[in-house]
């Protein structure tokens, strides 16, 4: 499988899978919501990146991209309403519009980028890779470690949140 396909196959599970989680209301937290951006990491790490780089201008981007992650990450759990069930007492959250937009351009972003190192600006990034040292697999990585990083901290995120309401609601239930 080509590089460009891998970052295609990759973008378009991580939205899916977040989307399909989280866009919409009253949509309920468990363990499986949890667990299902934990295992998809888990896999798509061992299985899409190469060898991470440990020094130069690849350690640093591959750096930013794992803060770039968590910052897009952080604005998506912040975009993201999580509140204790009416009917059930249980953790349930809502992401509209503005969570949904984050993510496509986020994800649409690096697809667009990866399209574009071939297609587009190839020779230009070339150029750039051999000055500055930097491997075709450190920029796959950096792509991979980003998505993982934002998917990972919206989970964090989100079973914070949800785990902290739920007791928050569970405590105050019990007082009254």
């Amino acid at each position: 499988m080509s590089t460009l396909s891998q970052a295609m196959l990759i973008n378009g599970l991580v939205l899916f899978a977040v989307l399909e989680a989280d866009l919409g209301s009253h949509r309920k937290v468990g363990v499986f919501r949890i667990l299902r951006p934990l295992l998809l990491a888990a896999t798509i790490v061992p299985l899409f990146a190469k060898r991470l780089t440990t020094h130069g201008d690849g350690l640093t981007l591959e750096i930013a991209a794992v803060v770039a992650g968590l910052l897009a990450g952080l604005a998506a759990t912040s975009l993201m309403r999580v509140y204790s069930s009416p009917r059930t007492g249980r953790p349930v959250t809502r992401a509209g519009f503005g969570y949904a937009a984050l993510w496509i351009v986020v994800i649409g972003a690096r697809a667009a980028f990866s399209y574009g190192s071939e297609h587009w600006f190839g020779t230009q990034l070339g150029h750039w890779m051999i000055s500055h040292q930097v491997t075709v697999d450190a920029i796959t990585d950096s792509l991979i470690l980003m998505a993982v990083a934002m998917t990972l901290t919206r989970t964090l995120g989100l079973a914070t949140r949800a785990f902290g309401t739920h007791r928050l609601a569970s405590a105050g239930a019990a007082q009254n």
